[in-house]
């Protein structure tokens, strides 16, 4: 999504923005996205990556220094609340887009219907006019690609029972007939966006998530 924006001398900035839902908690979401240097363990494609001067990954000012895809980045933290669950970047050297004034904000909101999470991230910036739209719709789209990254990360890692539970009396869990492969509660993914929880004789597979996953029907 684009929308025009202006700053504080009156001129027009853009603004890239793009949001999802989590079936995770918003707590256990942030776990992993709060420091600043794990980047490379949710983000496909991202290398190795340090914070400069020996600061911690959650201290405003910190610097990360990361490999992504081959190129070297560098971003400075520049806010950060464990109580709103949000973080304030921008890069240090020249963007990897010809861009200027940026700044990108990652938020994870708690969503009370499911114990879900919203997730937002948006980044302002200003550009050459005629390259507005285009360098917008580029950004959405990474942003879109790294919480895809991220759903994919979630994915792997253990649900709590409870939220298991309760999603699966509401719905949002529907039954696959498969083969054993793992002890109750496992989770495994299948593809992107989507993971699959063994219990008793069947195989239950996020209705939301499984709808870019491979047919999955074996028998028991």
């Amino acid at each position: 999504m684009m929308a025009i924006l202006h700053g504080s001398r009156g001129a027009p900035v853009a603004k890239a923005y793009y949001s999802t839902v989590f079936e995770q908690p918003a707590g256990e979401v942030w776990k992993i996205i709060r420091d600043f240097n794990d980047y490379p363990v949710w983000v496909h494609g991202a290398g190795t990556s340090e914070i400069e001067d020996g600061k911690s990954g959650d201290t405003v000012g910190a610097v990360r220094n990361v490999l992504y895809r081959e190129r070297r980045i560098r971003q400075r933290l520049l806010a950060q609340s464990d109580v709103e669950r949000f973080q304030i970047y921008e890069f240090v050297d020249t963007p990897t887009l010809p861009v200027t004034d940026f700044s990108a904000t990652l938020r994870v909101t708690p969503v009370i219907d499911g114990d879900r999470a919203f997730i937002e991230w948006w980044a302002v910036f200003d550009c050459d006019p005629t390259r507005r739209l285009e360098l917008t719709q580029t950004l959405t789209g990474w942003f879109e690609t790294w919480l895809e990254s991220l759903r994919d990360e979630m994915a792997l890692r253990q649900v709590p029972a409870e939220i298991y539970k309760r999603n699966r009396r509401r719905g949002r869990f529907r039954p696959i007939r498969g083969q054993f492969l793992g002890k109750p509660g496992d989770f495994v993914r299948f593809g992107p966006r989507s993971c699959v929880a063994f219990t008793d004789s069947f195989w239950h597979r996020s209705a939301v998530a499984g709808e870019r996953s491979p047919p999955f029907r074996m028998r028991v």
